[in-house]
C-alpha cells in the first residue's frame, strides 16, 4: 500500500496500432491546410486519384493544386459546381471519372452538390473548425472568440445535405487563452492537429472503424459569415466583450470603429489589468469615454470601466501603424538610402516581383495585399529576404504595418540600421559567423540585470565538441558572485517590483519571453549546437522548441495557483472562517546539466517563475552559452532586475555554495546521483526544499509479439537520441530470445546508415559527444564491457576525425552482474540482454534489479501484457510501443536513486510554494487572524 501513491504519478505513453487498409481519395478544397492533408495522406499510402480545387488567382495556383501538379496527380480547377441551383453535368462527370472511394474536404469554400457528396463508396468527410453542433457556419473560429468560449476545437463529420449538420466522426478540443486570436488558435492547434485528425479519420474509414455519431440538437448554434460591414465595434459592452469582438475579427475581417471621421480597424488586443496609464486622449465615435494613446498602445474602456489595450491600428488606405504612434504617425521623415541600402531595396523589389507575378512593375505605390498577396505570401517574402539579408530581422506584423513598397523599404532600412530597436542592454558579445548567420553570445555572469565579469576576474574556455576549438572565454563565478546573485534575487522577491506584481502580469512577461525565444530560435539552436554538440535540427525542434513550449505552458498557470476554503469544526456557532493561500517561497537555486542546456533551464525555471519565486541558476560548466543568451532575452522581455541571475562556473564551487546558502529556499538539481546526495546534505543547513532528477538505467523490454521494425526504430531512438546523452535513454534492452538475433541484425544494419558528422549539417544523424572527458569515459565504459565478456557487435571506438565523436555501439550477451548492465553510460551504447521466450515475470525481476527508476519501455501488441508490466515496473515513466515522448503537461521524474519531485505539469508546483492558513472570526472589527505557514507535503 505504501507504493501506490507514487505509482499514480507515472506517465504511460502509448501509440496507436498501425492502420492496414488504403483508399482511393478525391481531395476537394484549397489552401495550405489542404496541401498538408494531401501530402500526409499520400505519405500514409493512400492514393489521391484527383484534386478538385479553385481556379488560379492573379496567375497563381492554389497551394493544393501546386503540390498535386508536382506529383502528377490529376488536378481539376472548377470555378463552380452548380449553375442555377443544379449540378453542372460536365463537372460531375469529370469528378466521377477519377473513381474515388472517399471524398476528403479539408477546407472548401465552394458549394459541392449532393451528387458528388454521396457518389463515393464511403461518402464524404469535412473538416470544420468548431466543436459541433456549436458554431455551425463559415466563421466558426471567429465566433468561438467573439462569444468568449473557453474551449475551441474542430470536428470531422460526414457530409449530408444540411449546413454542418452531418454525423460526427471525431472531434478534438483545446483551451482558449485569454488573448488568443484566430491566428493563435489556428497555428497552435487547429492547423497542426487538424491535419493529423484528417489523416486519422481516413484511416478509421479505411479500416471500417469510423463512427457516425448524430449531432445533438442541444447547444446547436449557427452564426453568419463575418464581413467588414458587420464587424463594427458596439461600444456599450464590458471590456471583456470588446476584447473578444476585436480578437475574434483579428486579422480578417477586422473589427473597426470611426476616429476623426474615418474607419480605423483594431488589431492585437489584450485585457489590461492595471491602473489607467499615462497618455494622450483620443475621441472615438460611439465610445462613452475617450481612449488613451500610451507608449504601449491605445487603451479603450468597456462600460464596466475595465480596460483593453489595442496594439495596432489600420486606416482606410490600408496603412497600419502601432497604436502608440497614432499622434506621430505622419512625422517620420523619409530616409536617404546608402548604396548598400539601395541594392537591398532592389533585391526586395525583385522578391516582390517574384511573388506578385501578375504585376508588371513594382512601383513605390504598389500595395502587397491589394496586388493579390495573401498571408501565405508574407511568410514566403520574409523567408526570401532572410536568405539574402540574415541580419535583417522582420516579422509578419511588419508587412501588415507597411503594405506599400516604399513604406516597406523605409521600415526595412530602419530595422537594418537598428533605429527601431528598443534601448539595448550593455552586453559584450562573442560573435561568430556560423550556420549562415551571425550569433552573438554573452559570456559574463548575469547578476541583478547586468552582465558583469566574475568578482575575481577568472574565466574559463568553453569548447566546440565538433572540432575541439575554443568558442569563448566565459566568466567563472566566485563565491562572492554567488552571494551577490542570491542577495539580488532576495531583494527582488521581498522588496522589488516582482514581489508586488500580480500573477497575470507575471504570465504576460513569461509569454513575452517565450515569444522572444521563438523569435531567436535559430540563433539559440545554433549556439546550443556548437556548445553542446547537439544536431542542429534536433536542437531547433527539441532543445529550443520544447523550451518555448515550457514557458508558454507555465505562463498560463500563473493566475491559476489557488488556495481553498476549508470547513472546520469551530465554524459554528463561533462563525470562524478558515482558508489557505498559496505563496511563493523565495529564492530558488537551480543547477542544470549539459545534455539539454536550454531545455533543462526551461523545465526547472519556468514553474519557479510562474509561482512568483526568483532564481539563481548555474548552467553546466561545459555548456553555459544558451543560458547566458536566455538571460539577455529575459531582460529584453522586461523581467525586473534580480529576478533571474545566471552564474557560469564550477559546480563544486558555485553549485555547492548555492545548496548551502541560508537565503536559498529551494534547490532544483538535474545530474548524477552522487552529486544529488551531496546537495541533499548541504540543503539540510536550513532545511531548504529539494527536488532531484538523477541517474537512470532505464530498461526497455522487447517481446517477440511486437511490431519488430517499429521496435528497432524506436529502440534505436531510445538509445541514440541526442547521442545517447539523454537522462531517460534506454540503458538496457531486454529482447525476447526468439527475435533477439533478428533484432540485433536490423539494429546494426540501421546504424550503418547513420551519418556521423558536423552537427550543423542538416543531414547529420549523430553529432559529437558533449566534451572530451565524457568521450574518454565512454571509451573506458566499452573497454570494461569487453573485458567482462560482453560481445561488442558494433562500434565502441572514437571516430577518426577532429572533435569528440564516438561510433554508435552495440553490446550483446550482457549478463546481469556485468558493469555495463548495472551502470549508466550516458552515451550511444546499446546494451542488449536476452530473456527466455514467455518469461514475463523473469524479465520483470531483471528490469527492476537496479537502484534507478527514471523511465522504462515495453514493445508488445498484447495490451494486457503491456498494462501488467507497466504496473510492475519501478520507474517514473513507462513508454508502451513508443519512447522519448515527453510533454510539458505530463509530470516527469523518477523513483529510488533516480531522485524525487516532478518536473513539468502541475505537479511541479508543490515544491515551489507554501501554504498560508488564515482563520478569521466574523465578529472581530479588525480581522484578528491566526496565521500558520506550512510547506505543502509532496
Amino acid at each position: 500500500m505504501l507504493r501506490t501513491g507514487p505509482r499514480l504519478l507515472r506517465t504511460i505513453c502509448t501509440t496507436a496500432a498501425a492502420y492496414q487498409h488504403k483508399l482511393k481519395l478525391a481531395l476537394i478544397g484549397q489552401s495550405i491546410f489542404g496541401q498538408e492533408v494531401y501530402n500526409k495522406l499520400r505519405k500514409e499510402g493512400h492514393k489521391v486519384v484527383g484534386v478538385f480545387t479553385v481556379p488560379d488567382k492573379n496567375g497563381q495556383a492554389d497551394p493544393l493544386a501546386l503540390a498535386a501538379e508536382k506529383d502528377g496527380t490529376p488536378v481539376f480547377k472548377f470555378p463552380r459546381w452548380r449553375a442555377k441551383g443544379k449540378p453542372i453535368q460536365e463537372v460531375v462527370a469529370a469528378y466521377k471519372s477519377v473513381g474515388a472511394e472517399l471524398n476528403v474536404l479539408p477546407f472548401c469554400t465552394q458549394f459541392i452538390p449532393m451528387d458528388v457528396i454521396d457518389c463515393p463508396k464511403h461518402g464524404s468527410i469535412i473538416y470544420h473548425p468548431s466543436i459541433l453542433p456549436r458554431h455551425r457556419g463559415a466563421s466558426a473560429i471567429n465566433w468561438t472568440l467573439i462569444q468568449g468560449d473557453k474551449k475551441a476545437g474542430f470536428t470531422i463529420f460526414w457530409a449530408d445535405d444540411g449546413l454542418d449538420t452531418g454525423p460526427i466522426l471525431l472531434q478534438r478540443e483545446c483551451d482558449v487563452g485569454q488573448n488568443d486570436t484566430v491566428d493563435d488558435l489556428y497555428n497552435r492547434f487547429l492547423f497542426p492537429e487538424g491535419i493529423k485528425a484528417m489523416v486519422e479519420a481516413v484511416h478509421l474509414i479505411a479500416d471500417g472503424k469510423a463512427p457516425r455519431i448524430p449531432q445533438p440538437t442541444e447547444g446547436a448554434t449557427y452564426e453568419g459569415i463575418q464581413k467588414k460591414e458587420n464587424a463594427e465595434i458596439s461600444w456599450d459592452q464590458p471590456a471583456a466583450a470588446l476584447h473578444n469582438w476585436i480578437r475574434g475579427h483579428d486579422k480578417v475581417p477586422g473589427a473597426w470603429t470611426r476616429i476623426d471621421g474615418q474607419v480605423v480597424t483594431f488589431y492585437g488586443s489584450s485585457l489590461l489589468d492595471a491602473s489607467v496609464p499615462a497618455g494622450q486622449e483620443l475621441a472615438i465615435k460611439g465610445a462613452s469615454r475617450p481612449g488613451v494613446v500610451t507608449k504601449n498602445g491605445l487603451v479603450i474602456f468597456g462600460n464596466d470601466g475595465k480596460m483593453v489595450l489595442v496594439r495596432n491600428m489600420q486606416f482606410e488606405d490600408g496603412k497600419m501603424i502601432p497604436a502608440s504612434k497614432y499622434f506621430s504617425a505622419d512625422e517620420t521623415t523619409a530616409l536617404e538610402l546608402t548604396e548598400e541600402e539601395k541594392k537591398m531595396a532592389e533585391d526586395i523589389r525583385a522578391i516582390w516581383k517574384g511573388i506578385l507575378s501578375n504585376v508588371a512593375v513594382i512601383e513605390d505605390s504598389t500595395d502587397f495585399f491589394k496586388s493579390g498577396a495573401s498571408s501565405m505570401h508574407v511568410v514566403r517574402m520574409l523567408e526570401e529576404i532572410k536568405q539574402k539579408y540574415s541580419g535583417l530581422q522582420l516579422q509578419n506584423e511588419d508587412v501588415y504595418m507597411a503594405t506599400k513598397f516604399a513604406d516597406f523599404i523605409q521600415m526595412a532600412v530602419r530595422k537594418f540600421r537598428g533605429e527601431d530597436k528598443e534601448e539595448e542592454l550593455v552586453i559584450d558579445y562573442v560573435s561568430k559567423n556560423v550556420n549562415n548567420m551571425t550569433v552573438n553570445m554573452p559570456y559574463q555572469c548575469f547578476i541583478n540585470g547586468q552582465f558583469i565579469n566574475a568578482d575575481d576576474g577568472k574565466t574559463y574556455d568553453t569548447i566546440n565538441p565538433a572540432d575541439g576549438s575554443i568558442i569563448a572565454s566565459v566568466s567563472s563565478a566566485s563565491l562572492a558572485d554567488v552571494d551577490k546573485a542570491v542577495a539580488a534575487a532576495k531583494e527582488a522577491f521581498e522588496n522589488g517590483e516582482w514581489g508586488r506584481m500580480n500573477a497575470r502580469e507575471r504570465g504576460r512577461l513569461m509569454y513575452r519571453l517565450a515569444d522572444l525565444m521563438e523569435e531567436h530560435q535559430e540563433e539559440l539552436a545554433t549556439i546550443e549546437s556548437i556548445d553542446s554538440g547537439a544536431v542542429y535540427t534536433l536542437a531547433l525542434k527539441t532543445h529550443i522548441g520544447m523550451s518555448v513550449q515550457t514557458f508558454r505552458y507555465f505562463a498560463g498557470w500563473c493566475d491559476k495557483i489557488q488556495g481553498a476554503t476549508i470547513p472546520i469544526n469551530q465554524a459554528r456557532p463561533n462563525h470562524n472562517l478558515t482558508f489557505t493561500k498559496k505563496e511563493p517561497i523565495g529564492v530558488c537555486a537551480i543547477v542544470i546539466p549539459w545534455n539539454y542546456p536550454l531545455m533543462m533551464l526551461a523545465w526547472k525555471s519556468a514553474a519557479c517563475l510562474a509561482a512568483g519565486n526568483t532564481l539563481v541558476l548555474k548552467p553546466a560548466q561545459v555548456t553555459p552559452l544558451t543560458s547566458l543568451k536566455f538571460a539577455e532575452l529575459s531582460a529584453k522581455a522586461g523581467f525586473p532586475k534580480g529576478v533571474i541571475n545566471i552564474l557560469p562556473g564550477s559546480g563544486g564551487l558555485v553549485g555547492q555554495h548555492l545548496s548551502e546558502h541560508p537565503d536559498v529556499r529551494k534547490v532544483g538539481f538535474t545530474g548524477s546521483t552522487p552529486t544529488g546526495k551531496q546537495i541533499m546534505k548541504s540543503a539540510a543547513t536550513n532545511l531548504k526544499k529539494v527536488s532531484l532528477e538523477l541517474g537512470g538505467k532505464s530498461p526497455l523490454i522487447i517481446f517477440s509479439d511486437c511490431e519488430l521494425d517499429r521496435a528497432v526504430k524506436m529502440g534505436m531512438g531510445a538509445v541514440y537520441f541526442n547521442k545517447g546523452e539523454n537522462c531517460i535513454a534506454a540503458g538496457r534492452l531486454f529482447v525476447e530470445e526468439s527475435i533477439h538475433d533478428e533484432f540485433v541484425s536490423k539494429v546494426v544494419e540501421e546504424i550503418k546508415k547513420m551519418k556521423i558528422g558536423d552537427p550543423l549539417d542538416r543531414s547529420t544523424d549523430h553529432g559529437p559527444q558533449n566534451h572530451k572527458a565524457h568521450l574518454e569515459k565512454l571509451l573506458q565504459y566499452c573497454e570494461t564491457g569487453v573485458k567482462e565478456g560482453a560481445t561488442l557487435v558494433y562500434g565502441g571506438r572514437q571516430v577518426r576525425r577532429p572533435g569528440f565523436f564516438m561510433e554508435p555501439t552495440v553490446f550483446t550477451d550482457v549478463e546481469d552482474h556485468m558493469y555495463i548492465a548495472q551502470e549508466e553510460s550516458f552515451g550511444p551504447v546499446m546494451v542488449i540482454s536476452k530473456f527466455k521466450n514467455g518469461d514475463v515475470d523473469g524479465v520483470l525481476r531483471r528490469a527492476n534489479a537496479t537502484e534507478y527508476g527514471l523511465a522504462s519501455g515495453i514493445f508488445t501488441k498484447d495490451i494486457s501484457k503491456a498494462l501488467y508490466i507497466s504496473e510492475k515496473l519501478e520507474a517514473g515513466t513507462v513508454f508502451i510501443n513508443t519512447y522519448n515522448k515527453t510533454d510539458v503537461a505530463a509530470p516527469f521524474g523518477g523513483f529510488k536513486q533516480s531522485g524525487f519531485g516532478k518536473d513539468l505539469g502541475k505537479l511541479f508546483f508543490p515544491s515551489l510554494i507554501s501554504h498560508l492558513t488564515v482563520q478569521i472570526n466574523e465578529k472581530t472589527t479588525l480581522p484578528m487572524c491566526y496565521v500558520s505557514r506550512k510547506n505543502m507535503s509532496y
